[in-house]
């Protein structure tokens, strides 16, 4: 059994607010941190609406999995943190446009969270290698 960990990063997502990393590998997975919707150029949310921010820590989650050599047709689960529930058929769109695959990834989402930096969306996947 493999126990190395490795840490993943990229400067194409935003750096991680605190004690984490972007992503890790570990045993053939990509464990990639919650990401908020903020366009790593700017250092900003990407956007005013829950969609907008979804959209944008959805790209942010994909470059951290081509940074570790995976994708997001590689994802196995994913959870995501809503500030307000109602904007989750907005938030559903948005990741029903980005997995488009046959087999969806398993999911989590949930809403009534208090987001570091106003955010009114984080994400978060586990993906295979």
């Amino acid at each position: 059994m493999n126990e190395s960990l490795e840490a993943v990063a990229t400067t194409q997502a935003p750096a991680a607010l605190g004690a984490y990393s972007q992503g890790v590998k570990a045993n053939g997975f990509v464990f990639v941190s919650g990401q908020l919707g903020i366009d790593p150029s700017t250092g900003e949310l990407a956007g005013a609406t829950a969609g907008e921010q979804a959209a944008q820590a959805l790209k942010n989650i994909k470059n951290i999995l081509d940074a570790a050599g995976s994708s997001l047709d590689k994802v196995v689960r994913a959870t995501i943190y809503m500030k307000n529930v109602d904007d989750f058929h907005e938030v559903d769109t948005v990741y029903a446009q980005t997995f488009t695959g046959s087999v969806k990834p398993a999911r989590v989402a949930f809403g009534g969270n208090n987001i570091p930096k106003g955010a009114l969306v984080e994400i978060d996947a586990i993906a295979v290698q």
